[in-house]
């Protein structure tokens, strides 16, 4: 049972996104907020698996919510999906940095959005490449100027090029063929950067690379 936390200062979209998830086998309603700082109180009392958050609400924003949440060590296991309009939100990037774990358009189907959470709930991947590639594509000019890469020296030659590769949007499987290794080693090297770089998902994975120089704004993916 996956166990999901739904904020959005919208009572229509809140009460939409109940009715899908109670009909849904296997999904559990935990709460309700349509605030930020109620969103914090509530994810803090149920300790959902996954919390849907919309970015733009009244008192402290998603944005906030979602940097208390993963600094919470009570919290912190709740994995954050963001809604948003994305075209039009600037803020999603920062959203990830704060410590989301994916994102979501408001118009994603219903299928779409049951898929995402059961991925974000198990602790996989940000969610489909293409995503990843679409956030990359419309923020990457927004990426801070990078820092040294002293931080990533834990890292292998291989490992790093693996990290270019996820920063890029590719999956194990296109990974694997860009680089001509096996699926199960791109899979491998890619845990093991979750591991040495501490990064909850690929979502971080992709933040860390362009914060640490391995690949740059505006450079061809």
């Amino acid at each position: 049972m996956i166990r999901v936390v739904i904020a959005d200062d919208e009572a229509l979209v809140r009460s939409g996104l109940a009715v899908l998830l109670r009909h849904e086998p296997g999904f559990e309603v935990a709460g309700l907020a349509g605030d930020g700082l109620t969103a914090v109180r509530v994810v803090g009392e149920q300790r959902p698996d996954v919390v849907l958050m919309d970015i733009r609400m009244p008192g402290i924003d998603g944005l906030e919510a979602t940097r208390r949440l993963a600094l919470d060590p009570r919290t912190a296991a709740s994995r954050v999906l963001i809604l948003t309009t994305f075209d039009h939100d600037a803020n999603v990037f920062k959203a990830l940095r704060a410590g989301a774990s994916g994102f979501l358009p408001k118009d994603t189907e219903p299928d779409m959005l049951l898929d995402a959470i059961r991925i974000v709930a198990s602790g996989e991947s940000l969610l489909a490449p293409h995503a990843t590639r679409r956030l990359i594509e419309e923020f990457r000019r927004s990426v801070p100027a990078t820092v040294s890469t002293g931080a990533l020296d834990v890292l292998t030659e291989r490992e790093v090029e693996v990290l270019a590769a996820v920063a890029a949007g590719l999956s194990n499987a296109e990974i694997a063929d860009r680089l001509v290794i096996s699926y199960a080693t791109a899979k491998t090297h890619v845990s093991r950067l979750l591991a040495k770089l501490d990064a909850r998902d690929r979502a971080q994975l992709v933040i860390l690379a362009y914060e640490h120089g391995v690949v740059h704004p505006g450079q061809p993916m």
